[in-house]
């Protein structure tokens, strides 16, 4: 189960947690979990570039060691790499060592000041060891690119439905995400791009 945008409530007992950008601005920050893929990340790069947005992407480590030509390409096109640690561990069902473990090795293969929790599941003393070190990155909205009852155009319209000032959506540049999020982003990008908004990536200094 998963909420599509998150509850305030949600927000608010988590506090620690980074669920949306506080701003005025007609913003919103694109994030993109589980890359790079040899085949997705490129095509999404390639409709980012079409219309002239930026993006966060939450790597993994033994994706971005394998493909370190596509991570280059993520750095030099102006967009941020984050860590989405080394091989995708559930905090829920990690040990807290080993769940740390995983996130130093993801560091050493790329750096970042991010941090995004596979699914979402993070425990609190593992928060409170990671913060020392990352912005630890939530979300606002997760449409649900990865979820094989969702189809492309429920995607996009939730996207788009939910979506305002300050947003920081997920969508996957994974496998299982392929046909969804690549129907999806360019209509999300333009419907926005025509109301105004401009779409930049993550940073730490967003969070002093």
């Amino acid at each position: 189960m998963y909420f599509v945008k998150t509850p305030v409530i949600l927000s608010l007992f988590y506090n620690n947690l980074i669920w949306k950008v506080n701003t005025s601005k007609k913003v919103i920050y694109l994030t993109f979990d589980d890359g790079p893929d040899e085949e997705v990340t490129p095509k999404v790069l390639d409709i980012l570039d079409e219309y002239d947005a930026k993006a966060t992407f939450f790597c993994l480590g033994n994706n971005a060691e394998k493909h370190p030509g596509i991570m280059e390409r993520i750095v030099k096109s102006g967009h941020v790499p984050g860590n989405h640690s080394y091989s995708h561990r559930n905090g829920y069902k990690t040990y807290i060592g080993d769940y740390i473990e995983d996130v130093n090795r993801c560091a050493r293969v790329f750096q970042s000041e991010l941090f995004r929790p596979p699914y979402g599941r993070i425990r609190s003393k593992q928060a409170k060891i990671l913060s020392k070190d990352y912005k630890i990155i939530m979300w606002s909205i997760i449409p649900g690119d990865f979820d094989r009852r969702v189809t492309k155009e429920k995607c996009l319209s939730r996207s788009i439905k939910n979506s305002g000032q300050g947003t920081i959506i997920v969508f996957h540049d994974s496998q299982k995400a392929k046909e969804k999020v690549l129907y999806a982003l360019p209509h999300y990008l333009k419907h926005f791009k025509d109301q105004g908004y401009s779409f930049e990536t993550l940073n730490s200094g967003l969070f002093v």
